[in-house]
């Protein structure tokens, strides 16, 4: 059974993970702050681990671009 994607404001110390990604990508020139997201995004997606979650979620985030 599929969780619902959370669309709400979920993450504990936002600023704090703000802070943290944006020091990820410190130093980084254009192709590696691509390649960082999208191994990021994989990364993420396997912990998440439901094909219906990750479908939405990639909805959600194309929406209105």
């Amino acid at each position: 059974m599929s969780t619902p994607l959370i669309t709400e404001p979920n993450i504990a110390l936002a600023d704090e993970f703000y802070e943290a990604l944006i020091e990820t990508h410190r130093d980084l020139d254009e192709a590696q702050s691509h390649m960082l997201n999208a191994k990021l995004i994989l990364l993420l997606a396997n912990h998440v681990g439901d094909l219906d979650v990750l479908r939405e979620a990639m909805r959600v985030a194309r929406k209105d671009i």
